[in-house]
């Protein structure tokens, strides 16, 4: 006896509820394939002579193809000491430093997505834009840019920044 296709009602979507588990097993297997590639543990950055021995402070830290920098303010490399020359001064320094290491890091102004900038005073966003811009030319990161109430060392700026790794092409 033969069946007809009402007669066998589950034959209708058996074929596209296979083909829908298969790809959703793919798309799991890749998934965790992936997860376990990023799930590899943060690697920190050194930057030798960024700051004084014994500090407690980690310069960067990889993980997950990013490049986390910690804040950095315009001290001379080495010191706990600002530079002289007031906030723009400061601010060119603030950049430096982070050159510095986003080098350790194998990586350049080029690659960073996201930056924080904290202004001890808004009134110098202006001043701190001119050097920012310097270092930006073209294409700047995404940016926030906030006063606080005090900054480390009695600094102007402090700026944080995200870094993609570099495709190493």
């Amino acid at each position: 006896m033969r069946h007809t296709e009402s007669q066998q009602p589950h034959k209708r979507w058996l074929e596209p509820l296979t083909i829908i588990l298969a790809a959703l097993i793919v798309a799991t297997a890749l998934f965790i394939s992936r997860a376990d590639e990023e799930q590899t543990r943060p690697e920190v950055v050194a930057v030798p002579g960024l700051l004084p021995a014994g500090v407690p402070f980690t310069p960067a830290v990889r993980a997950g193809g990013l490049i986390f920098l910690s804040g950095q303010v315009g001290i001379r490399p080495g010191t706990f000491e600002l530079v002289d020359g007031g906030m723009a001064a400061e601010a060119r320094q603030t950049m430096e430093n982070i050159g510095k290491v986003l080098d350790a890091a194998g990586a350049g102004f080029e690659d960073i997505v996201k930056c924080t900038v904290f202004l001890a005073d808004m009134a110098d966003w202006a001043a701190f834009n001119e050097i920012y811009s310097e270092y930006f030319p073209a294409d700047p990161p995404a940016r926030s840019a906030f006063a606080t109430s005090g900054l480390v060392l009695g600094a102007a700026t402090e700026v944080d920044c995200i870094a993609a790794e570099p495709d190493g092409d």
